[in-house]
């Protein structure tokens, strides 16, 4: 899986043309409303669920720490000091809080998108290549059903719902090859890099999937 590119969080959805095309339709807006100078605009990547709430899962840490620090600046600004005045925080503070910045979470906090996304990934490789030699029809009706229901239960919404569309591409060409380990794993590999293609990322070797994933490097490395 993957971290949802800042650049489409706050378009519209009209339909994803290929994987991972997180056009979220209920995204943070970037821009206010025509005549709102009441709130500020959501950091830029914060990714909103069906419920219109900010989605953990579907935000980078990053940008989830931004909307936090957006929110305390806020609370702040709206706090009395006194009976009579407020403490005033500048617009600027709020316009700054609103810029995500290279973070780290401990690893006892909820996952971002990201690190969702990474073990996700680990998950589905090491599924592929434990996947037997070659699979009969009760495994391949075992695994195609997981498919299935992993592509609307995944933690992040706009993820799952772009996974779903890209394996049901009207020319069949995505759909899940799983008569053997070799063309499922190779399939995987195949799905993570449309990935890698969105996102700007390096495209990984397919031909060397199962060393990465299955046997380990040939210069032994992880013997």
């Amino acid at each position: 899986m993957s971290s949802v590119p800042p650049e489409q969080v706050n378009s519209q959805y009209k339909g994803m043309s290929s994987m991972f095309n997180q056009q979220n339709p209920a995204s943070a807006s970037s821009s206010k409303p025509a005549g709102d100078d009441s709130k500020p605009p959501l950091p830029k990547g914060v990714v909103l669920d069906k419920d219109g709430k900010p989605c953990r899962t579907c935000t980078s840490v990053a940008s989830w720490r931004a909307l936090t620090k957006q929110a305390d600046l806020k609370n702040e600004n709206s706090t009395p000091t006194s009976s009579t005045s407020k403490t005033t925080i500048p617009t600027a503070g709020l316009a700054a809080a609103a810029t995500p910045s290279p973070s780290e979470t401990p690893s006892d906090c909820p996952p971002d998108v990201e690190e969702l996304g990474r073990s996700t990934w680990t998950l589905l490789h090491s599924m592929a290549a434990t996947y037997p030699e070659k699979a009969d029809a009760e495994h391949q009706a075992n695994m195609s059903g997981f498919l299935k229901f992993f592509s609307k239960l995944y933690p992040c919404w706009v993820c799952a719902d772009d996974f779903r569309a890209w394996m049901a591409h009207p020319s069949g060409r995505n759909q899940p090859k799983l008569g053997s380990r070799k063309e499922f794993g190779w399939w995987m590999c195949e799905a993570h890099n449309e990935v890698n293609r969105k996102l700007g990322k390096k495209e990984f070797d397919c031909r060397l999937w199962e060393e990465r994933w299955r046997t380990g490097w040939k210069d032994g490395r992880c013997d």
